[in-house]
């Protein structure tokens, strides 16, 4: 053998064994999927959602569903095998796991991260909600019940839920007009929604869960449009106050804007 045949069978060996590696050491993903949605109009393990004290809380018709997504733990491997199944699928996303899990190395330490954010994530939305109604928080208190969900993504539906139950639409209707709206988005203090990631697999869980109407922070209108399942309607929001007034105009016939 010569040595250049010598050296060409050497290089094929180390690439094959370069390859099997690949093929079997775990890498720095999770895979993703569409989550459970969860009507924050209503009840979650049998107690409801929002608990208004020191005002009367409205009957309520419709839903306002938070979305999430499903993704592999933090300790699972998945491998270059997995990556390729599900990286064309439609239903499926394959995510950097720091995206998914950004803090924390254990299962406990995330799970602990992302209960703080969830917490942070109720008390800035009952906030929120309170200031555009212009309550306070000394006369009307708001207590949020959302279990085995961690996050700050259901920001904008917390905020929503607590100015339905309070408000409606401002002349005796439902915020919701009898719809079952989904949407995702954080909230801040002022009422200024954010961005969340993993939109298009909300989207399809709305879709299976009934919702006709999807509430996407506005920067995420271009990633909210892949795969969004048929006779859904994408609506922008950059604030509390345009989402609400979005529901109105949706109610009233009015305009209302689109991705």
């Amino acid at each position: 053998m010569s040595s250049r045949s010598r050296a060409l069978a050497i290089c094929s060996v180390l690439v094959v064994a370069l390859l099997a590696v690949a093929a079997f050491a775990p890498l720095p993903f999770s895979l993703a999927q569409p989550g459970l949605t969860t009507n924050v109009l209503g009840a979650n393990r049998g107690k409801p959602v929002i608990t208004v004290a020191g005002a009367d809380s409205r009957a309520t018709s419709g839903e306002l569903r938070m979305t999430t997504i499903a993704a592999t733990g933090p300790d699972a491997s998945v491998r270059l095998g997995d990556l390729v199944e599900n990286w064309f699928a439609t239903d499926r996303a394959v995510m950097p796991r720091d995206s998914v899990y950004p803090a924390g190395d254990s299962t406990r330490e995330i799970e602990r991260h992302n209960a703080a954010q969830m917490k942070a994530s109720q008390d800035t939305a009952t906030e929120a909600a309170l200031g555009y109604l212009h309550e306070s928080a000394d006369e009307v208190r708001v207590k949020l019940r959302l279990a085995d969900v961690g996050g700050p993504s259901a920001g904008l539906m917390f905020s929503l839920g607590i100015v339905d139950k309070l408000d409606g639409d401002g002349s005796g209707g439902d915020l919701t007009g009898g719809r079952t709206i989904a949407g995702t988005g954080t909230i801040s203090k002022s009422g200024a929604v954010g961005a969340v990631g993993g939109v298009p697999l909300k989207t399809q869980a709305a879709g299976r869960d009934g919702a006709t109407v999807f509430l996407v922070p506005k920067q995420e209108c271009s990633d909210a449009r892949a795969e969004l399942p048929k006779g859904l309607r994408l609506i922008p929001v950059s604030t509390l106050s345009s989402a609400v007034d979005a529901l109105k105009a949706l109610e009233a016939g009015g305009k209302v804007p689109s991705c």
